[in-house]
C-alpha cells in the first residue's frame, strides 16, 4: 500500500472504533464492561473524581461502552459517520474535532449531570454531526452536502426528541457534543471541501474555549 492509498483510507475512524473494541474485551475479563467498580477503574466520567483532579475522565469515557449493545450501536455510527467526516475533514482534523467534542459532552455531562457515571462514544458521535452541520452551513453550494447536511439535521433533531424522553440517557453530553462540533469544524476547517471564513474560525475558537473553561470551572464548583 502506497502513500496514496494510506491517506484514502479513514484509519483514524477505523482505530478509533478498534480500540473501543479491545478496551470492552479488557473490561469483560476485569470484571464485565457493565460493572460500575470496573467502568470507575477504566476512566468513566465520575464528577466526584474529576474534581478531585482526574481531568483525564473528560476523555477516557469516550472508549468505553456499557454492554454488548451498547458497544455495537456506538462503533457501528462511529464507523460509518466517522468515515464520511475523516475523508471530508481529513486525518488530523477528523481526530482533533473527535477528541475535543468527546471534551465537551463530558464537560457538560460534568455540569448537569454530576451524581451520574458515564460513558460511550455518543457525545464525540454528536461532535461528528456538529461538524457535519458546520460543513452544511460553510458550503451550502454544494449539492451532496447540503442534502446530507439537511439529513443529519432531522436525525439529530428526532435523536435529542428521543433523548427528553428515555431515561438514562445523556441528553447534555450529546448537545455539548453537537455544539462543540459545530464549532470545531470552523476552528479546524475543511480544506478538501473550500475556504472557511477566518473571521468565524476565530471567532469559534474562542467561543468553544471560553465554554470549556467555563463549564469545567462551574463543574468543579458544584458539591
Amino acid at each position: 500500500m502506497n502513500l496514496t492509498d494510506i491517506k484514502k483510507q479513514a484509519f483514524v475512524t477505523q482505530a478509533v472504533v478498534a480500540i473501543q473494541v479491545i478496551v470492552f474485551l479488557i473490561m469483560t475479563i476485569a470484571g464485565g464492561s457493565t460493572n460500575s467498580s470496573v467502568l470507575i477503574e477504566f476512566g468513566a466520567r465520575v464528577s466526584v473524581l474529576i474534581q478531585d483532579g482526574q481531568w483525564w475522565r473528560l476523555i477516557t469515557p469516550v472508549f468505553l461502552h456499557i454492554g454488548l449493545m451498547h458497544l455495537v450501536v456506538n462503533s457501528v455510527t462511529v464507523y460509518f459517520i466517522g468515515t464520511q467526516i475523516e475523508m471530508l475533514f481529513g486525518h488530523w482534523r477528523f481526530a482533533i474535532i473527535y477528541f475535543v467534542t468527546a471534551i465537551t459532552g463530558n464537560v457538560a455531562s460534568f455540569v448537569f449531570l454530576p451524581n451520574t457515571i458515564s460513558a460511550g462514544a455518543s457525545t464525540a458521535i454528536f461532535g461528528l454531526f456538529g461538524a457535519f452541520l458546520m460543513l452544511g452551513e460553510s458550503f451550502r453550494n454544494n449539492l451532496y452536502i447540503r442534502a446530507m447536511s439537511r439529513q443529519f439535521l432531522i436525525f439529530v433533531v428526532m435523536n435529542l426528541a428521543f433523548d427528553l424522553f428515555s431515561p438514562g440517557i445523556d441528553i447534555y453530553g450529546h448537545i455539548g457534543g453537537l455544539f462543540g462540533g459545530f464549532l470545531m469544524g470552523y476552528v479546524v476547517g475543511a480544506p478538501r471541501i473550500g475556504k472557511t471564513n477566518l473571521i468565524k474560525r476565530f471567532l469559534s475558537g474562542i467561543i468553544l474555549l471560553v465554554a470549556i473553561v467555563l463549564f469545567y470551572s462551574m463543574g468543579m464548583r458544584t458539591s
